[in-house]
Parts: structure tokens; C-alpha cells; sequence
């Protein structure tokens, strides 16, 4: 896929580990790894928004594109 997903790169940054960003954010720790692992197939908005409250990020440093993906 062309959408690459940096979470596991601002959770490092932040300091954050993924119990308590799945606690702070109000999400199962399994949903959040397969997002974090660039599994999921899609992410809601209020999901994202709650991410980046919690990491104090905007959603360009976790999600990205890439024309060299396929």
C-alpha cells in the first residue's frame, strides 16, 4: 500500500509506550498494534485526532504517502 503509518516512529519520539497510548487514546491495544504494524486497511478520524492529541503531532508526521509503494 502507498499510505505508510509512522505511529510506531512519534511513539519512540514521545517517549510512549503502547499500553499507554492505547489507555490515553481509548482503543484496544490489539486495534492500535495493527495500526502501528501498517496493517489497517483504514483509521477513523476521532481515532486520529485522539492520537495526535495524546502524541502532539499533526496527522502528516504519522500518516504518509509514498508514490514508490505499491
Amino acid at each position: 500500500m502507498a499510505i505508510i503509518i509512522n505511529l510506531d516512529v512519534m511513539m519512540a519520539k514521545r517517549k510512549i509506550s503502547l499500553t499507554d497510548l492505547s489507555e490515553k487514546v481509548g482503543i484496544s491495544m490489539a486495534n492500535l498494534s495493527i495500526l502501528k504494524t501498517g496493517k489497517a486497511k483504514a483509521i477513523r478520524f476521532s481515532t486520529l485526532e485522539s492520537i495526535c492529541k495524546v502524541l502532539d503531532c499533526q496527522p502528516g508526521e504519522i500518516i504518509e504517502f509514498s508514490h514508490d509503494k505499491k
